[in-house]
């Protein structure tokens, strides 16, 4: 059975392909992730920390374009520093993920204790007053679990996402992201199915740090350099009627907590104009990722499109040679 894929949601489904010999080596990937889940957190963070920065050094291309994302972003800092931010991304990767995995098998009920919600009275007010609520979440490694968490409290929650490369990966993620409820929506079916949702009473979870291009973003400051920002948040919040607020989840391997931080709603969007609402929006990732960027994805490529006449970082050969 293909994958249900529609305008109106995304649910996986077991395809009979994923049984083939050839797919055997990423279900034993998935039984070791899920395996490693079920340890305490205290044993197996400083092992999985270790592993994540072992990866960092293999994964040349990805701890690259890292490297051209903090050159750009924090041409300050020396590059011991820089470097130093990077092995604790990498380390930092894997111990969120395994969280992710296991909130998924043992239950919500088993990681309350360890997830804090910082500002999480805003949460509570517009679930009493019943608002329609769009979250502003940057490209943390626990990105998911915030989400996830609300959904086992009843809490209906939408979300849009890219396909993972591996089938067999992209029907288990998928299926953890939606094991508590909830609607996925596949990006190339477009806004519309999104939108839809959240005025259904969904609450929205929008990532605001992809690279998108040029023809509909606002070349805005981001850290020490500017980024193609997409403003569609400012219009979204007017068509869905709903409240902008910034969230993003900080996982701290030594306490083996995660510390969900939640904004005050960004009301001001609603007279802004594109470039302010985009630099408003990485304002926010700012505040978030300035005191800890070390919990931020700069294996993603933030920083593509550039000002006509400026060469693409990641195509700057002097920059990192591969070696």
């Amino acid at each position: 059975m293909e994958t249900t894929k529609n305008t109106a949601e995304y649910i996986p489904e077991f395809e009979s392909e994923f049984r083939h010999p050839r797919n055997w080596g990423a279900w034993l990937g998935v039984l070791a992730f899920a395996g490693v889940a079920l340890i305490p957190p205290s044993v197996r963070d400083p092992v999985l920390g270790k592993l994540g920065r072992m990866a960092g050094k293999l994964g040349k291309g990805a701890r690259r374009r890292a490297q051209i994302n903090l050159l750009y972003c924090f041409p300050e800092k020396s590059e011991a520093e820089r470097e130093a931010i990077i092995d604790e991304m990498f380390a930092t990767a894997p111990q969120a993920m395994v969280m992710m995995a296991e909130l998924a098998i043992r239950g919500p009920q088993k990681i309350q204790s360890r997830v804090e919600w910082q500002g999480g009275e805003i949460i509570d007010e517009m679930r009493r007053n019943d608002e329609k609520v769009i979250f502003l979440v940057p490209h943390g490694w626990g990105i998911d679990i915030p989400a996830m968490l609300m959904a086992s409290q009843g809490q209906k929650i939408a979300a849009m996402f890219h396909n993972q490369g591996n089938k067999v990966f992209d029907y288990v993620w998928n299926t953890v992201r939606r094991r508590f409820g909830g609607r996925l929506h596949a990006r190339n079916n477009g806004i519309k199915p999104f939108i839809q949702s959240i005025r259904q009473g969904y609450w929205g979870y929008y990532l605001p740090d992809q690279d998108h291009g040029a023809e509909h973003s606002e070349f805005v400051d981001f850290f020490a350099t500017y980024k193609a920002t997409l403003p569609a948040i400012g219009r979204l919040m007017k068509v869905c009627r709903a409240r902008v607020v910034p969230l993003f989840p900080l996982y701290d391997a030594k306490t083996h907590r995660l510390i969900i931080q939640v904004r005050p709603p960004m009301d001001d969007l609603l007279t802004a104009d594109d470039i302010t609402i985009a630099r408003r929006m990485n304002e926010e990732v700012e505040i978030f990722v300035g005191p800890r960027p070390e919990q931020y994805t700069w294996i993603l490529k933030l920083l593509k499109t550039r000002k006509p006449g400026e060469t693409e970082p990641y195509q700057r050969q002097e920059l990192f040679p591969k070696k």
